[in-house]
């Protein structure tokens, strides 16, 4: 089944001085140095001090953590033997995104000169997962389907408490930040997909985007690819948690995938119920409680995600996900990355020791 449901990982790297911890600008030096070893497989953002690695398609959850693996190790030991390091969390601690360098290409002036302020301030690291879907008319369904269950794994990635020195109160800042972009957050129902590529040629012909690659949605029908992307998680510390997440996000849509087989409908609900829950998680992370809707009640996070993944028990072994998806467990136990950052920051009182913590982090396991 797993050959079915494709795995794409994308995840989004701070470039760190070592010497101040600030974010630095690697002059595109890592992106050339990498595509030696990983061809078109790190690539430039749009802030300099970001470097964005992308796995090829994976056949599987084992296929994906080795492949991400790659990446992480070569991207962090090509960054160190430049003089830099590479960090793993959604917002940097303290860097001040004014004193962020732009990349110096077309599309990145564009988007400057069209969101201007929105886009310089836009810096945010974050994961995407992508899950291979041939038919795009189910892609349109799952996704309907799948916008329920984001917050839910949103709140297991937070990690982005801090933001130009400031603890701000949310387990994921970068959500809130970006929230400043037009077309981002939950989106809407779709009945069908001639409704959504009738929207999608409206903004088109108004001049709003030029291709369907702005729509930045939470979740999307990617606009080239076969699949469907996630794109609601900050980026997590370590890989074993980004292993764990996609393969939660793989076992949802194949659960999901099941169900309509089968003829059964999993209820969809409008984007301002789920946009409670969106809230509930970016503040507390799993420190919360979120919407039942179907019970109309307030439940622990905790509870929830330990129900998600009994939802999704059934698929797991078809997929060959089981050992990767019991982390999920002690991604429960031990807290995401901002229970772990700030549990830093509360020990020390010094977010330059944070960014330590994050560095070190990034490693782990690889």
């Amino acid at each position: 089944m797993a050959g079915k449901f494709t795995l794409g990982i994308e995840e989004e790297y701070q470039v760190i001085d070592p010497k101040t911890l600030e974010l630095i600008s690697h002059e595109q030096k890592i992106v050339e140095e990498a595509d030696r070893v990983m061809k078109n497989q790190v690539k430039a953002e749009m802030h300099q001090a970001m470097v964005e690695v992308g796995t090829n398609i994976c056949q599987n959850i084992d296929d994906a953590r080795k492949q991400l693996t790659f990446l992480r190790k070569n991207c962090c030991e090509i960054a160190r033997n430049l003089g830099y390091r590479i960090a793993a969390a959604g917002t940097h601690p303290f860097s001040a995104w004014q004193a962020q360098l732009i990349t110096p290409e077309p599309r990145y002036h564009n988007i400057i000169a069209e969101l201007q302020d929105t886009a310089r301030s836009n810096l945010i690291f974050g994961l995407h997962v992508h899950v291979g879907i041939e038919d795009r008319n189910r892609s349109l369904h799952l996704v309907n389907s799948l916008r329920y269950f984001l917050p839910h794994i949103f709140a297991l990635s937070t990690n982005s408490p801090f933001w130009e020195g400031r603890n701000t109160g949310f387990k994921s800042y970068r959500s809130k930040v970006f929230d400043k972009f037009p077309r981002t957050g939950i989106p809407d129902l779709f009945g069908s997909l001639a409704e959504y590529e009738n929207f999608l040629n409206l903004l088109v012909k108004t001049n709003c985007i030029d291709n369907a690659k702005k729509i930045w949605w939470d979740i999307r029908v990617h606009p080239f690819f076969p699949t469907i992307e996630i794109r609601i998680c900050d980026i997590p510390m370590t890989i074993d948690e980004t292993i764990a997440i996609a393969a939660l996000i793989q076992a949802i849509t194949v659960k999901l995938y099941k169900l309509r087989e089968d003829n059964l409908n999993f209820i969809t609900y409008k984007k301002s119920l789920i946009n409670e829950n969106k809230w509930r998680a970016s503040r507390y992370g799993l420190d919360g409680k979120l919407i039942d809707f179907g019970k109309e009640m307030e439940v622990d996070t905790r509870s929830l995600i330990l129900e998600m993944l009994d939802f999704v028990d059934d698929v797991v072994d078809d997929l060959g996900s089981r050992h990767e998806l019991e982390y999920i467990n002690q991604i429960l136990e031990m807290g995401t990355g901002a229970d772990r950052q700030l549990k830093v920051y509360q020990e020390t009182q010094s977010l330059g020791k944070v960014v330590e913590y994050i560095v070190q982090q990034t490693t782990e396991g690889i």
